[in-house]
C-alpha cells in the first residue's frame, strides 16, 4: 500500500501553499483531491490528483530547497498573489524560477527582513513560538517614549480585543535615539502575532511612524537594499536552525546552590543562640549537616539552650 501524507505537509513541503493557508483553503471548498472537495488532514499518496480552484498542482518531491532574504519595501503585502491586486513581495524575486513563499509575515506598511523559501519544515522552524527565535524591529514611535512605557513593554502588554485578554510575552526593549517629537526603539520578541510589535506600542499609548525587521535570531538584514534579495549562506542557514534553543527577552539568574560547609569539631555553645542557626542569612543545618534555604524564625518560648552549635 502506498505511503500517505496530511495534505497540508503535502502542499507545505512542497512550497504550493503553506499548512495554515491550506486550511483556510479546504475549509473554503477550493481544494480538491481526485476530484473531491478535501478535508482537514487529507491523506494524499502518489498519482493522486489535487487541484486548487480547479487546476492542478504538482508538487516536485525531488525538488532543491531555496533559502532566500529578501530586504522588503513598504507598499508590498507578504503574500504570493493578492486578489485585490495589490503588489506582492514574490515580484521582487526576479530572476528566481523555484516557487518559495514567504515564513511569516511583515504588513503592508512594514519593511525589513523577510525570509522565502519552498522547505516547510525550516518555515515552521523559523514560525513556530515554541522554538523561541527571536525577531529584532527597528521601531520610530511618536511622540517619545518613557521608562514606564519600556518596562510595559518588556514585561508584557494585554493587545486582546472585545475585551478578551492577550498578554504579550517577555520582549527586549533597547532606546536607540530619543528627539522631542519622537523615538527609535529596539524592540525583539519570540512570538509571531498578527501586526504584534504595533499593537504593543498601542496598547501603550505610542504610535508606530515606521516599523523595520532587521533581524531574524542570528541573520541580520545588513547592507542589503530595499527590494534586494540574495541566498542564505550554509553558515547562516547552521546558525538559524540552531538559534531554537534562544529567548527573545534574557532570563533571570537563577539562584546559585549553597557551598557545602567544612566539616568542623563541634563547640561548646556560649548561651544566646538558637539551635541548628548557621552563619549567613536564612541558612540553616539540617540534622544531616547540610544547608538548606528557610527564612529565619523566632525562637520558641523554652526552646533549650546550650549543646553544640552545628
Amino acid at each position: 500500500m502506498a505511503k500517505t501524507i496530511r495534505i497540508q505537509k503535502y502542499l507545505g513541503d512542497g512550497g504550493i501553499l503553506s499548512r495554515r493557508k491550506t486550511e483556510e483553503y479546504i475549509k473554503a471548498g477550493r481544494i480538491t483531491v481526485n476530484g473531491r472537495p478535501a478535508a482537514p488532514g487529507h491523506p494524499v499518496a502518489p498519482g493522486d490528483v489535487i487541484a486548487i480552484d480547479g487546476q492542478r498542482v504538482r508538487v516536485e518531491r525531488d525538488k532543491e530547497n531555496l533559502y532566500l532574504m529578501l530586504n522588503k519595501p513598504r507598499g508590498y503585502v507578504t503574500t504570493t498573489s493578492d486578489e485585490l491586486g495589490r503588489r506582492c513581495v514574490t515580484q521582487l524575486l526576479e530572476g528566481v524560477e523555484a516557487r518559495v513563499y514567504p515564513v511569516g509575515r511583515l504588513d503592508r506598511d512594514s519593511e525589513g527582513l523577510l525570509l522565502l523559501t519552498n522547505d516547510g519544515q525550516f518555515a515552521n522552524l523559523i514560525m513556530h513560538p515554541s522554538h523561541h527565535i527571536g525577531k529584532t524591529y527597528r521601531v520610530t514611535v511618536r511622540p517619545g517614549i518613557t521608562e514606564d512605557q519600556c518596562v510595559a513593554l518588556a514585561a508584557g502588554v494585554d493587545i486582546g480585543k472585545d475585551g478578551e485578554k492577550e498578554i504579550t510575552a517577555p520582549a527586549t526593549v533597547l532606546v536607540l535615539e530619543k528627539y522631542p517629537d519622537r523615538a527609535v526603539v529596539q524592540i525583539t520578541i519570540a512570538q509571531g502575532k498578527n501586526r504584534q510589535v504595533r499593537r504593543m506600542c498601542e496598547a501603550v499609548g505610542l504610535t508606530v511612524a515606521r516599523l523595520k525587521r532587521t533581524a531574524i535570531g542570528p541573520l541580520r538584514l545588513g547592507m542589503l537594499q530595499p527590494g534586494e534579495w540574495r541566498e542564505l549562506k550554509k553558515s547562516e542557514l547552521i546558525a538559524l536552525r540552531n538559534a531554537g534553543g534562544g529567548t527573545a527577552a534574557p532570563q533571570p539568574p537563577q539562584p546559585k546552590k549553597p557551598p557545602k560547609p567544612k566539616t568542623a569539631k563541634p563547640k561548646p555553645a556560649t548561651g544566646g543562640g538558637r539551635p541548628g542557626k548557621s552563619a549567613g542569612d536564612g541558612m540553616r543545618r539540617d540534622r544531616s549537616g547540610g544547608m538548606r534555604f528557610a527564612p529565619d524564625k523566632p525562637a520558641k518560648r523554652g526552646a533549650r539552650r546550650g549543646g553544640h552549635k552545628g
